[in-house]
């Protein structure tokens, strides 16, 4: 068993969801079944999988992230995943929330690596894919993990550990797109900017002239590269957006569904519950009786 496993296991405690570890933004998962293809939502982060797989569905395009390869978001991003644990262990990883501020620091003090390849103009990365579990990101994640296990290392230890985990992702085969997101200037980082708008104001009565005025772009230029980072229109997004979030309100607050859909934005509760059921496979009333 690897050092990254038995310290997981200590941490992901409970089956079939997350657990956030003593430092704020670090969680832990486990699955011991496999979890079919389903809708999910990641914000910008670093999911580790220690055992088991994981694969990430996103337009045409699929991704596997295990031991050796793990997952980067640069933005909040809905996509599909399925979970699938190993024959000897449950699916066991570790996410790590990205504090852009943090990002942005050590980028100023990184010198550009000669190979790094920035996106061209007019071409757009999507905005989320694996990158190579090397020996030294390996190495700062086992650190961080025994440092986890003390209050007085978790408060004086753990948040330099992250730094080095960013560090390790920005040497990594993902370092262009979080470049990009950093730099702050050109339609990615721009585009950047307004899916975090969204994401902040998913209740918002929202268009896309609106948003491509955000951007700075025309309407065209603003719906192809939203597409090509996010491999969704504008406003399947923000769809997506509302509708996991107004089932994380049903799960974990236990809102009535027609409450939930008002808080994200939505004013007819029965399209709401059509959008629900089409997305997610289930009705807003099945996932209460499931709760149950």
């Amino acid at each position: 068993m690897s050092a990254l496993v038995e310290l997981v296991r200590d941490m992901a405690t409970v089956d079939g969801g997350a657990v956030e570890s003593p430092l704020a933004g670090v969680y832990f998962f486990k699955d011991t079944k496999h979890v079919r293809r389903r809708p999910i939502l990641y914000n910008p982060g670093i999911c580790i999988v220690v055992s088991g797989h994981k694969i990430a569905h996103l337009g045409e395009q699929s991704f596997r992230y295990d031991a050796n390869n793990y997952l980067v978001t640069s933005v909040t991003m809905p996509f599909e995943c399925e979970s699938h644990p190993s024959e000897e262990e449950p699916l066991l990883g570790v996410f790590i929330d990205i504090d852009m501020l943090q990002l942005n620091d050590l980028i100023s003090q990184m010198d550009l690596p000669d190979n790094l390849v920035l996106p061209e103009s007019g071409s757009y990365p999507l905005a989320l894919g694996p990158s190579v579990m090397d020996e030294d990101m390996r190495d700062a994640t086992v650190k961080l993990l025994k440092a986890l296990r003390s209050e007085q290392e978790t408060r004086i230890l753990a948040p330099g550990l992250i730094r080095e985990i960013y560090y390790r992702v920005l040497c990594g085969t993902q370092a262009p797109l979080l470049y990009s997101l950093a730099k702050g200037s050109g339609n990615f980082s721009q585009v950047a900017r307004v899916i975090s708008m969204m994401e902040g104001n998913y209740s918002a009565k929202l268009d896309v002239q609106q948003l491509a005025d955000s951007a700075h772009m025309s309407v065209s230029a603003f719906h192809k590269a939203f597409k090509e980072i996010t491999a969704d229109s504008p406003l399947q997004y923000l769809k997506k957006i509302r509708l996991a979030r107004a089932k994380d309100l049903i799960v974990q607050r236990k809102l009535k569904a027609y409450l939930a859909a008002d808080e994200v934005g939505y004013e007819s509760p029965s399209q709401f519950s059509r959008e629900f059921k089409r997305y997610f496979g289930q009705s807003p009333a099945e996932v209460i009786r499931e709760l149950r």
